[in-house]
C-alpha cells in the first residue's frame, strides 16, 4: 500500500522521494489506500493542503524542498497515527422542523419536492427548548396551552435563538441562503459522520466530584451542548456529536484533563521534533491558504493543525524549544486560553532572549511583515522525554530548562490560564494534610521522611480545592496569577513542619505534635471530669480501647449502664 500520493496536473519541476507516488490523473475513490494527500483530486484519509502551499511559496533552494516535502507528508503521517480522533456515523432520517414566519414558509417550501421531508413549521413564539441532538432532537412546543414534545432529525430555524445556536442539527437560511442550507439537510440525511475530538481524564478533572465548584472552564467556553455540568454531583457530560472541533476547552483546562484528540500531546511533541531546523508556520486547517501567495523565506515550513483553539503555552513551547525558534501562529481567530498562553509565554521570552516566542499573524499583511523578522534564537532549543508527562509537568520541565540558575523575575498569568503559588501560615498549620488529599495534580506533597508539608509552585494550577478544605482558619491562601522565574520556584518548597508525637502508653509515633494538642486543647475541658478519657487524647488509635477497658475492668462501680464515669 502506497501511503503518501501527490497530485500535479502537470509535471514537477523537481523530483519527489520514491516514498511518493505521483499522479496527474484526478479520481473519485481511494483505489490504492492512500493515507496522505496533497489535493482533493486524489483522496486520502488526510488533505495536506499546506504542501503545495509550501511548494509555492518556499524560498528554499530546490534540495531542501525535496526534503521537506517528505517531512510535511511524515509530519501527517505522524498525526494521523497518533490521532485519537475515531469517526462515528449519526442515522439521518427526513424529519424536518421549519421554525420561521409563514412568509418564510412559503419560501422554504418553494426549493423542496412536496415529498422530500417529513416537513414540521412552527412560529418561533412557541418553542420553548430543544434537547437531543442532530438525528435525535426533541422540540418542545407550546400548543393549545400545553407543552406539546415533536421529534425530528434536523431543524431550520430563520434567524433562529440561541438555544438552536448552540445545538448540532440546527441551521440558519439567513446565515447564508436557503440553498445552501438545504445542500447540507440533504447531505447530512442517511449518512451523518462525525469525531471525537476530545480525550477527558476525570482523575486530574478539577471539577469532577468536588465538594465546591472550583472550576468548569471549559464548560464556559464552549460554543455548543458539547460539555454539560451536572453540579449536583460535580460530574462533566461530553457530547462529542455537538462539538465543533475547535478545542477551545483544552487549552484552558488547567490540569490537563483534556486532550484534544486529532493532535493530542504526544503527537505535538512527535510534530514538534520533525520541526528542528526549521521556524514553524502554525496554520489552522479552516484558515484558506490555497490562493494565499506569500513569500516564506528560507527553513519556514507549514505546520496545519486541525483546531484553532486548543493551543496552549505547553504546546507553543514544546515546538518553540524543539525548533529553537520563533513561531508564528497565523489564524484570523486567537481563543481566551491561546490568548493568555501566548502573553505568558512572550513574557517569559522577553525576559530571557529579548523577543517574542510566538507572533501572532491575523491576516495576509501581518503575516508578510511576520515572515520578514522572524527568526531563529540562538540557545532556546531544548528536549525532552514528554512521553506520559502531563500538562502542566511538560511546562514546567521545558520552563525550568529557560530559567536555569537566574532570577528572572515574575510574569503575570491572564484571565483564563492561571498559575501561583500556595501559602501556609505555619503557626496555625497541624499537618492535617487535607489540602494535600485535594491536591489532583501533586503540587502539595506530604514528606514522611521530616514530616513536612511542601509545595511545587510549578505544577500548581492555582484552582484553589486546597484553599477552601483547609479546616484552619487563617491557614492556607494562594497567591495568584503569577509565576516566578527562578530556581526555587520548581524545586519542593517547605510550608510547615512538625514533629511526631509518641503515645503516651506504648511509645509508639502516631500523629503530629499540633494535631494532638489542638484535639486536646478542643477535648480537654469536656473530659476533664474523666482522666482516662483526657489522656486516651494523648493515646495512638490501639492504646485508646485498652487503656479504656482496662479502667473499666478494675473500677467497674466508677461506670454508670452506658459505660460512662
Amino acid at each position: 500500500m502506497q501511503e503518501f500520493v501527490y497530485f500535479s496536473p502537470s509535471s514537477l519541476d523537481f523530483p519527489l522521494p520514491e516514498s511518493i507516488a505521483v499522479t496527474s490523473q484526478s479520481t473519485t475513490k481511494n483505489k490504492n489506500n492512500y493515507i496522505i494527500s496533497n489535493s482533493d483530486a486524489v483522496p486520502a484519509e488526510v488533505i495536506a493542503k499546506e504542501i503545495d502551499f509550501y511548494i509555492r511559496n518556499s524560498r528554499d533552494p530546490i534540495a531542501s524542498q525535496i526534503k521537506n516535502i517528505e517531512k510535511l507528508y511524515n509530519i501527517n503521517a505522524i498525526r494521523f497515527d497518533l490521532g485519537q480522533d475515531i469517526s462515528y456515523t449519526q442515522e439521518v432520517d427526513n424529519r424536518l422542523l421549519l421554525v420561521c414566519t409563514q412568509e418564510q414558509e412559503d419560501e422554504f417550501i418553494s426549493h423542496i419536492a412536496s415529498d422530500e421531508f417529513d416537513l414540521y413549521a412552527v412560529r418561533p413564539e412557541i418553542v420553548i427548548e430543544i434537547d437531543g441532538h442532530i438525528g435525535a432532537l426533541e422540540v418542545t412546543v407550546m400548543s393549545k396551552g400545553k407543552e406539546v414534545p415533536v421529534k425530528v432529525s434536523q431543524i431550520v430555524w430563520y434567524d433562529q435563538h440561541q438555544i438552536a445556536e448552540e445545538q448540532s442539527g440546527t441551521f440558519d437560511p439567513l446565515a447564508s441562503s436557503p440553498e445552501d442550507v438545504l445542500e447540507t439537510v440533504r447531505k447530512n440525511i442517511a449518512h451523518y459522520e462525525y469525531k471525537k475530538f476530545t480525550v477527558y481524564d476525570k482523575t486530574i478533572c478539577q471539577y469532577h466530584e468536588r465538594r465546591e465548584e472550583i472550576c468548569s472552564k471549559c464548560e464556559e467556553v464552549c460554543p455548543t451542548v458539547a460539555i454539560v455540568k451536572h453540579d449536583e454531583e460535580k460530574h462533566l457530560e461530553f457530547s462529542q456529536i455537538d462539538c465543533h472541533g475547535c478545542g477551545g476547552c483544552i487549552s484552558v483546562c488547567p490540569s490537563g484533563a483534556l486532550d484534544y484528540a486529532p493532535s493530542n500531546r504526544e503527537s505535538i511533541f512527535e510534530i514538534a521534533k520533525e520541526m528542528r531546523g526549521h521556524i514553524p508556520l502554525v496554520i489552522p486547517r479552516n484558515m484558506n491558504i490555497e490562493n494565499l501567495n506569500i513569500d516564506l523565506k528560507e527553513n519556514i515550513l507549514p505546520l496545519a493543525l486541525e483546531g484553532e483553539k486548543f493551543l496552549h503555552e505547553g504546546t507553543f513551547l514544546t515546538l518553540a524549544q524543539e525548533s529553537s525558534s520563533q513561531v508564528i501562529f497565523y489564524s484570523d481567530f486567537i481563543s481566551k486560553g491561546s490568548r493568555d498562553a501566548i502573553s505568558i509565554l512572550n513574557q517569559i521570552y522577553q525576559k530571557k532572549y529579548g523577543v517574542d516566542a510566538v507572533i501572532i499573524a491575523m491576516n495576509e499583511n501581518e503575516l508578510q511583515e511576520t515572515l520578514e523578522k522572524v527568526d531563529f534564537i540562538e540557545g532556546s532549543g531544548y528536549t525532552f522525554n514528554e512521553s506520559g508527562a502531563k500538562k502542566r509537568e511538560i511546562f514546567a520541565i521545558r520552563l525550568r530548562n529557560i530559567v536555569g540558575e537566574e532570577d528572572l523575575g515574575l510574569v503575570t498569568t491572564g484571565e483564563h490560564v492561571h498559575y501561583g503559588r500556595v501559602e501556609v501560615k505555619e503557626s496555625n498549620c497541624t499537618l492535617c494534610l487535607v489540602c494535600v488529599g485535594a491536591c489532583n495534580v501533586g503540587a502539595l506533597i506530604a514528606n514522611t521522611d521530616d514530616n513536612t508539608l511542601r509545595v511545587n509552585a510549578s505544577i500548581c494550577t492555582s484552582c484553589g480545592y486546597c484553599e477552601v478544605s483547609c479546616p484552619e482558619a487563617d491557614c492556607l491562601t494562594i497567591k495568584e496569577d503569577i509565576i516566578e522565574l527562578r530556581p526555587e520556584w520548581f524545586k519542593e518548597e517547605v510550608l510547615a513542619k512538625d514533629t511526631l508525637f509518641e503515645c503516651v502508653e506504648c511509645g509508639k509515633a502516631f500523629a503530629t505534635t499540633k494535631a494532638v494538642m489542638k484535639i486536646a486543647e478542643m477535648m480537654g475541658p469536656i473530659f476533664a471530669h474523666d482522666p482516662i478519657k483526657e489522656r486516651t487524647l494523648y493515646c495512638c488509635e490501639d492504646c485508646k480501647p485498652k487503656i479504656m477497658m482496662k479502667s473499666y475492668m478494675q473500677n467497674p462501680q466508677n461506670y454508670n449502664n452506658e459505660g460512662e464515669m
